[in-house]
């Protein structure tokens, strides 16, 4: 199969109206147009997935990466996943502390292991391994941190997840997600980013990532039952998209997702 390739990207659920989002809005016009010039280029989905999540995390402008939020403790526990569609390898680090960028990590997961998630001590010392890019000063990394401001007060639930689907020429799919959880979060806790089939999901079908509450992503394994339903219930991808964020609502949840099918339409 070859054909037009597609590409869609967000920034995290949990806008506020009285914010400017000017800064944001263009990193992501900028993020889409360099990523477009390397699916033109002939570059895979799961490549371009993951650079642009790259470029993402590293603009401190959203709770990922380099925006990331710290815990209760203080500490930055940072999640990714990815998964490739065209053949369901996955790769995903969970509350990684100490290196740039969580989704390269991920990514290192899935090349160069058996295995499709690593937590905690021993995602980092296996970053270390790889010789991933180690944050020196955190004070100075950290955009919120250097700043001296949190991204939500005490007490409210921010969302910042970064996440990007692709479609490329060859008609391969692929997606990949990353956060530092919800501001405030407990030291450990882990939401649906980093788990395949809830925060980050893609097969033959459709590329899903998602944002929001995740305990209630995790619940109804939101990002696989994207595909799920197209395949079971023969509906559209937009049909299938807005049924699962139903899901979410009916459960009290928050959040919301990207898709990209193998057609190329997206939602």
């Amino acid at each position: 199969m070859t054909g037009r390739p597609a590409l869609i990207l967000h920034g995290g659920a949990g806008a506020r109206r009285e914010r400017d989002y000017t800064l944001e809005i263009a990193h992501m016009g900028e993020v889409v147009a360099a990523m477009k010039a390397r699916l033109d280029a002939g570059a895979s989905a799961l490549d371009v997935a993951v650079e642009a999540t790259v470029l993402l995390e590293d603009s401190g402008l959203y709770v990922a990466g380099r925006g990331a939020s710290p815990n209760l403790a203080g500490a930055y526990e940072l999640d990714a996943s990815l998964m490739d569609g065209a053949t369901r390898k996955a790769g995903a680090v969970a509350a990684l502390q100490g290196f740039r960028n969580p989704v390269v990590a991920a990514r290192a997961v899935m090349d160069r292991t058996p295995h499709v998630m690593l937590a905690g001590e021993g995602a980092a010392l296996f970053a270390l391994d790889q010789g991933l890019e180690r944050i020196a000063d955190e004070t100075a990394w950290y955009t919120r941190a250097g700043q001296g401001e949190d991204n939500h007060p005490p007490g409210t639930l921010a969302h910042g997840t970064v996440g990007c689907c692709v479609l490329d020429r060859d008609g391969r799919l692929a997606a990949a997600t990353s956060t530092a959880g919800v501001f405030g979060k407990m030291p450990g806790r882990v939401g649906d980013t980093p788990i395949i089939g809830a925060g980050c999901w893609a097969d033959q079908r459709a590329a899903v990532s998602c944002t929001g509450l995740g305990e209630y992503f995790m619940r109804v394994n939101a990002a696989a039952d994207v595909s799920a339903r197209i395949a079971y219930a023969n509906v559209s991808l937009e049909s299938s998209a807005a049924a699962v964020i139903e899901d979410v609502r009916q459960l009290g949840g928050y959040g919301g997702l990207i898709a990209v099918d193998a057609a190329g339409n997206l939602s």
